[in-house]
């Protein structure tokens, strides 16, 4: 009787730790997406943020010193001679808010760089003019699309374009594990072919979220996923099941919260601000502001941070192609020994059977 519970109990006991091994991956996802998000999202706070005060007299002196020093590391502040200096400061993205101060005063950002760096500048200038016993006119002169009022579309299509590629890399890895390295090289790049379309779909006729230049959204959307693509197919040979975490870790966790979709590296703590410059989130969502909003200014580092990933990417597959060949010489080798030790058995199995069965001839008198 006691027999039936304990042989039901060792598969049981098996299938439950081989779920709890499996579990390890949404955990770790769970830690990884808390610490990076709420890491660079939580407390939002300004540090050298540079903004202009135009003008060359002493009250415009002045007045920089004294945001500078009140600031305490908050702001950057500088003067400006004049307006139009200003206005070329923020369309080559070298400022983020220039105040003219007067009996008007007026503040002058580029709302395409960034809607949250836009509020955190309009705050600070309207109590400055408040103080002056005057009201704020703010004056926007990169606007962003009629389609992406808050400036932060970029970044939820950075999010789209990012989920199908990561997402394809689990499938090109998992159910094409079996096709050759060139074939799924093949497949990641048209994967990133029809997620680039995608993404450029989005942007223009369905949500409207650029006005022009979809021709170049394209290019760079094609660029970012072919990139991700292409580095996880060749992560897959080393991670196997630990792709999706790696990947996620990669592209998601640390990739949009350095992006500056939300928030620009100015409001972020330093180590998101410092991934800013070289992480491939933020070489598209920068990209295609520069592309769309600022004329090309910059456009070109941008599009080298997008080609260096997809060139890592390469990198990448190039080192799994020898790898994998590696493993099949190895597991070829091994089939080849069990077979010969199969064939040795056997025949000493033909052997032993045959010596049994003279022995028996002799025992029976034959």
């Amino acid at each position: 009787m006691s027999a039936g519970p304990s042989t039901g109990s060792v598969p049981t006991a098996g299938a439950l730790r081989h779920v709890l091994s499996h579990l390890v991956t949404p955990l770790l996802m769970c830690i990884g997406m808390g610490l990076a998000y709420l890491g660079a999202f939580h407390a939002p706070e300004p540090h050298d943020l540079r903004v202009d005060v135009v003008g060359s007299g002493a009250s415009a002196q002045v007045l920089a010193q004294t945001l500078q020093d009140k600031g305490d590391g908050a702001l950057s502040v500088r003067t400006v001679a004049d307006r139009a200096g200003a206005v070329d400061h923020l369309r080559t993205q070298q400022s983020y808010g220039a105040y003219v101060p007067g009996g008007s005063p007026e503040l002058i950002v580029a709302g395409a760089s960034s809607d949250t760096t836009a509020t955190v500048v309009q705050k600070v200038f309207t109590e400055v003019a408040a103080g002056q016993g005057e009201p704020l006119r703010v004056t926007d002169v990169a606007p962003t699309a009629d389609g992406d009022p808050t400036g932060q579309g970029i970044f939820f299509l950075l999010v789209a374009v990012s989920i199908g590629s990561y997402a394809s890399v689990a499938v090109i890895g998992g159910a094409g594990a079996v096709l050759a390295l060139r074939i799924r090289v093949a497949l990641a790049i048209g994967t990133s072919l029809v997620v680039s379309l995608i993404g450029v779909a989005f942007a223009g006729p369905v949500f409207g979220l650029v006005d022009h230049g979809l021709g170049g959204l394209w290019a760079m959307a094609w660029l970012y996923s072919a990139g991700i693509l292409l580095i996880g197919v060749g992560l897959h040979t080393f991670l196997k099941r630990w792709t999706t975490l790696g990947v996620m870790l990669l592209f998601v966790m640390l990739n949009f919260t350095s992006s500056g979709g939300i928030f620009r590296p100015e409001l972020q703590p330093g180590f998101f601000g410092s991934l800013h410059a070289f992480w491939n989130g933020a070489g598209f969502v920068e990209g295609v502001r520069s592309h769309v909003y600022f004329g090309g200014y910059a456009l070109g580092g941008h599009v080298l941070v997008l080609a260096l990933w997809f060139v890592a990417g390469l990198a990448v597959v190039g080192v799994a192609g020898p790898a994998e060949a590696r493993r099949r010489r190895e597991a070829a080798a091994r089939a080849q020994a069990v077979e010969a030790a199969a064939r040795t058995h056997a025949v000493e199995v033909a052997r032993s059977a045959a010596g049994a069965e003279e022995e028996m001839e002799e025992a029976v008198g034959v």
